[in-house]
């Protein structure tokens, strides 16, 4: 902006697909009331709209902000895919649980059950 303070900007979601594969979501309302409220009450299009309304962009300056971040994304997909996978230990567990300021490391309280991982699909 130009120096005007934070701008506020409420969202008022709305889930256009169901909760799971196994709930589509069109069981308890019709795809007209998904496309409606899509075209009516989008939160990434109120945001455009009112940015734009508000004077801080234009519409081609948001089509080139998305074009860039949908190019920024895609390249990072690019290389999380091309890269081996994180490794979990020791990093998942350390420092989690800890006595005495943390000089015994991965300790555990009783109630918390370790996964047993000779027989975890990852190992």
């Amino acid at each position: 902006g130009q120096g005007n303070g934070p701008m506020y900007v409420e969202m008022m979601t709305y889930r256009y697909h169901g909760h799971s594969m196994s709930d589509p979501g069109t069981t308890y309302r019709n795809r007209e009331e998904i496309a409606l409220t899509r075209s009516t009450r989008d939160p990434l299009e109120f945001v455009k709209k009112t940015l734009i309304e508000a004077g801080f962009a234009d519409a081609e300056q948001i089509k080139e902000t998305e074009k860039r971040i949908r190019k920024e994304v895609a390249e990072q997909v690019k290389q999380a895919k091309s890269s081996s996978p994180p490794t979990i230990e020791p990093h998942l567990f350390q420092y989690v649980y800890s006595k005495d300021g943390g000089k015994e490391q991965n300790e555990f309280p009783p109630h918390v059950r370790m996964p047993d991982f000779a027989k975890s699909k990852w190992y």
